[in-house]
């Protein structure tokens, strides 16, 4: 499968950007059991609807997913990034983040 498969400007999951692909936060599906407490807590990281967020680092083998939000990095498990839907944003040619 090349590229996040979807359309530009739909909703994906955060785990399907690839590095350097940004996009802005729409929904988080938190689920029951021991999810319940994953919107609280990625909230209380910044990552809110209407958020940008940047894919840094891509780990191999379905490792964590490096991210930047709100001018800071976190590090946030493959799982977790499932369950973050975002809408993607198109990136300009030429224009790289350090």
């Amino acid at each position: 499968m090349s590229g996040t498969g979807e359309p530009r400007g739909s909703e994906v999951p955060l785990a399907m950007l690839k590095e350097g692909e940004t996009g802005v936060v729409v929904s988080v599906k938190s689920g029951y059991g021991k999810a319940w407490g994953l919107k609280k807590r990625l909230m209380d990281m910044g990552v809110t609807p209407g958020t940008r967020i940047t894919v840094v680092k891509s780990a191999p083998f379905h490792g964590p997913i490096e991210v930047l939000v709100r001018g800071y990095r976190l590090a946030i498990g493959r799982g977790m990034a499932e369950r973050i839907f975002v809408k993607v944003e198109e990136t300009r040619a030429g224009c790289t983040e350090k």
